[in-house]
């Protein structure tokens, strides 16, 4: 009798669990179905690749950068638009995961839990998805970089209203003709599916000497009533820490205009780990950040095992330093707004529906990275920067603060160029960060590609600034 009370208990707790299951199942696909369906493994359901009955894909003026014509999925007829915008929109493979036909495919493509791909046209919303992105200023940041046959990103943010004007990365291919990847070419198109925007960290080389000169500006009172003599190099920590010319007798705003290692490796020694940790902790170098429910790659400031010419290579954004392009635009873009970060998207607001109907939570909103002293200051020293060293002719008439870096990386490979900063411009609030991987210094390999995006940006939002 007790045997048989046992097995009966048992069952009636394994029916309570499968019920339990197949009703937890249920809801979790009746809530999740687009998020189900959106999943590359699934693209089966709504046929090849999903999109041939998908809407358009429109840039910020509404140019169309994919379409659906006669059952066929096609792209804007530019060739550099269709390359420049390759990562943020996609393609028919699928493979680009953070690009928005990868991401929200069954909202373009109508799939509905009920009717699948069969719902009645009269009873269907619009697909369309409208982006922030500018298809012209693309083009303009892809053509010059797409120059040099090197792997790298472009990307230009507003910094107060979070709209993405421009997110280039390559390598790309034409989505329209895409290669056929094998084992004999495989090197050739190496990383080709990832967008360096959001999925890449490089090393930073001289960019990172905003931090160090944000942790200098907080924790060293006398800062700009300093002086330093760099002749070229200087022993620290028993090794050698190196500049690219011998710049005499400068001070803070020198140094920063200059790029002198020396006196950024000084900086970090005197600051101590703790105090430089602690500064790139506040700004988030290790974090990562939501572009409209993408993760960006994260940043790496680490020297907690750091002997003191390691620190002092820290400051100048060499030892384990890494940073993400979209880290540091939106860095820039927390300089320019005072000290506080606006949170980037790529998919426009009046297509904020798309986001909530799959759950998506987009940006990480608003961040406190720098008072607002240390904001002015930085501003100060970025503009020096530019009217002192670089030329105030850059960049077509906009008012722009700005910083380049060199990152050396070894291994045979030439550095990594940056230019990163913003446009003071009433008319033209953009903040942007520029990386060109294996090439040289930052100023003659990211700078054209930044004043190219940073001017076509400003026509195309008609800034008083750029005729």
């Amino acid at each position: 009798m007790k045997r048989i009370l046992r097995r009966s208990t048992l069952i009636f707790a394994v029916t309570i669990a499968f019920i339990g299951g197949m009703g937890y199942l249920s809801f979790q696909l009746i809530t999740n179905a687009d998020d189900w369906v959106d999943q590359p493994y699934n693209a089966h359901i709504s046929g090849s690749g999903g999109l041939e009955q998908a809407g358009a894909v429109f840039d910020r003026n509404g140019d169309v950068l994919a379409q659906t014509v006669d059952g066929r999925r096609v792209y804007n007829e530019d060739t550099s638009v269709r390359k420049s915008l390759l990562h943020v929109v996609g393609d028919n493979s699928l493979n680009i995961s953070t690009a928005v036909q990868s991401m929200y495919r069954s909202q373009l493509t109508g799939y509905n839990l009920v009717w699948g791909l069969n719902m009645p046209q009269t009873l269907r919303k619009s697909n369309d998805i409208k982006l922030t992105v500018d298809a012209k200023t693309c083009a303009a940041a892809y053509d010059v970089l797409s120059s040099y046959d090197k792997k790298g990103a472009c990307v230009v943010y507003n910094y107060r209203t979070g709209d993405v004007i421009c997110s280039v990365s390559t390598q790309a291919y034409d989505p329209e003709a895409p290669p056929e990847i094998t084992e004999e070419n495989e090197s050739e198109y190496d990383g080709v599916y990832l967008d360096n925007v959001l999925s890449s960290s490089y090393t930073p080389g001289s960019v990172f000497k905003i931090v160090t000169a944000a942790a200098a500006i907080e924790n060293i009172p006398d800062i700009f009533e300093r002086t330093w003599n760099c002749s070229g190099s200087e022993e620290i920590g028993g090794s050698d820490v190196t500049c690219v010319d011998v710049h005499g007798t400068i001070n803070f705003e020198q140094a920063m205009a200059y790029s002198c290692n020396v006196v950024f490796a000084e900086l970090a020694v005197e600051l101590g780990s703790e105090k430089m940790t602690e500064t790139a902790e506040k700004i988030g170098i290790n974090l990562t950040y939501d572009v409209d429910g993408v993760a960006t790659s994260k940043g790496h400031y680490d020297v907690s095992k750091a002997n003191t010419n390691q620190l002092a290579w820290s400051g100048v954004g060499q030892y384990n330093d890494q940073v993400n392009p979209m880290q540091m635009a939106i860095i820039c873009g927390a300089i320019a707004n005072g000290g506080t970060s606006t949170s980037p998207h790529i998919v426009n607001d009046g297509a904020s529906e798309v986001l909530s109907a799959i759950g998506i939570k987009s940006g990480f909103g608003s961040r406190e990275m720098f008072s607002a002293d240390t904001a002015e200051k930085l501003d100060q020293i970025m503009r020096y920067t530019i009217t002192d060293y670089y030329g105030n002719d850059l960049f077509g008439g906009l008012t722009v603060c700005a910083k380049t870096g060199t990152g050396e990386v070894g291994k045979d490979k030439e550095p990594n160029a940056w230019m990163v900063g913003y446009s003071k411009d009433e008319d033209c609030p953009l903040a942007f960060a520029c990386v060109v991987e294996d090439s040289g210094f930052g100023f003659t390999y990211a700078g054209p590609v930044v004043e190219a995006a940073m001017i076509q940006a400003a026509k195309s939002l008609n800034s008083s600034a750029v005729q």
